[in-house]
């Protein structure tokens, strides 16, 4: 489906066209309609399915042609990492190019120039604010934030955000808000804590149901299954064995992300770390070098699992299992995305075997094992198997060893662009202040 296809202002389409989009994707075509005619909506969709632009696409079409309140704030956008929060604002700033919609990103960090900034915006009146839950709580506190004329209101990866303990946060903030506004609330799985938020803020919902159960076929996933002292001795073998492009390598404690980090760039590898420990301006120029190609590999807890939009990953690593076969889903999601193949490698030590065998089993089929270089002397056997409630710990002393962009009134023919849900590769400005149009649209 075409994007002139739907009831959208051409100043929205405008701006679709300078970022080089033309179709949509599938939860854009049952979100954005229903959108428009001002229902709830309650959709599971995960990251890398489009769904920035399926929300923002349809409020920025409703703020230019409907009457709002233009010196307060008319729409809220929750998300639960301020890097999600950086990701939607220049998605945003580019879509709303062609339009007069003003947008601010609200989050955490230790900037008292930022929180000024924050507040002066907040004050003002802005059309769009993307805010953490924490950050938007602190505004709220100091008594300077009006919210009575928001009319629109988006909680993005509401399930992360539960599992980070937002939830009465998120109750909270809804309490300044109006009885009569429009709620579009997105979350990657839908559990019964999401359904019973759902009950609290939503208004007869239309249900829609984009969750990607399974990876992408085109990704080639394999395992290699070692002790645990012996995964970085194996990280360094894999990566220096074959030539990637961009590298993403995650881990479950922000103590693996400093060590691995550190030992690989004792071997020489283009590596930075981001986790939460470090400053916010530190995070996001490692994400820009790496978006923009300067850096080749990064090192990273789950933050960057889901909700940022990184193209052109050619190789996922997961250092450590993931915790279960959703987040294993969202971490190799990072790569085979768009149209682009990708590999995914998990190290399995010997106590994350019973892990992976509950991953290997939602998946439907056992990954492939990889064979560890010899050099690395004994490794343990797999002996957990799909299917098995339990498996995973291996006799004691058993061991084996190692082995070896287009006009929208021109329908391109062939193949066409993902539409709408991912982040320009050019920036023009630091979310965090008020965006109006100003230069060149980002080209795609």
């Amino acid at each position: 489906m075409y994007f002139d296809e739907f009831d959208l202002d051409d100043r929205v389409l405008d701006g679709i066209d300078a970022m080089g989009y033309t179709t949509a994707t599938p939860v854009q075509e049952q979100v954005i309609p229903p959108i428009i005619a001002g229902k709830d909506i309650l959709a599971c969709a995960q990251t890398g399915t489009g769904k920035t632009a399926a929300f923002l696409l349809p409020i920025l079409h409703r703020l230019i042609t409907e009457p709002h309140e233009t010196h307060k704030i008319n729409s809220l956008i929750i998300v639960p990492t301020r890097e999600l929060a950086v990701q939607i604002a220049q998605t945003l700033e580019g879509m709303s190019y062609f339009t007069s919609v003003s947008s601010i990103a609200v989050y955490g960090g230790s900037n008292g120039a930022l929180f000024s900034a924050e507040k002066k915006a907040l004050t003002s009146g802005v059309d769009i604010v993307i805010c953490t839950p924490g950050r938007m709580i602190a505004h709220l506190n100091m008594g300077y934030v009006k919210l009575d004329a928001v009319k629109y209101l988006v909680l993005d990866e509401a399930d992360r955000m539960l599992d980070m303990g937002f939830n009465d946060d998120i109750i909270k903030i809804t309490s300044f808000l109006p009885k009569q506004r429009q709620n579009l609330l997105f979350s990657a799985t839908m559990p019964d804590k999401i359904r019973k938020l759902a009950l609290k803020i939503l208004h007869q919902p239309e249900e829609i149901n984009i969750a990607i159960s399974k990876p992408p076929e085109k990704i080639v996933q394999e395992a290699f299954v070692v002790f645990e002292e012996q995964k970085i001795a194996l990280m360094k073998h894999v990566l220096s064995q074959k030539q990637f492009g961009s590298i993403i390598i995650f881990c479950s404690r922000k103590q693996n992300v400093k060590q691995l980090c550190h030992e690989l760039k004792k071997a020489r590898f283009s590596v930075e770390e981001i986790h939460s420990d470090l400053e916010q301006e530190k995070r996001e120029q490692v994400l820009m070098d790496f978006k923009n190609k300067k850096l080749k590999m990064l090192v990273a807890t789950d933050i960057l699992s889901r909700g940022i939009d990184i193209e052109d990953i050619d190789l996922v690593i997961n250092y450590d299992v993931p915790n279960d076969a959703e987040d294993y889903i969202h971490r190799i999601g990072r790569t085979a995305r768009a149209a682009t193949d990708g590999t995914a490698y998990t190290i399995v030590s010997e106590k994350e075997q019973r892990k992976f065998a509950r991953i290997e089993e939602v998946l439907g089929k056992p990954v492939v094992k990889a064979a560890v270089p010899a050099t690395l002397g004994p490794v343990p056997e797999y002996t957990a198997k799909p299917g098995r409630s339990g498996g995973g710990s291996r006799p004691h002393g058993k061991k084996r060893s190692g082995g070896s962009g287009g006009n929208r009134n021109q329908k391109p023919s062939g193949q066409h662009n993902r539409g709408g849900g991912h982040q320009s590769q050019q920036h023009r400005s630091k979310s965090g202040n008020s965006q109006h149009s100003g230069n060149n649209p980002p080209k795609p």
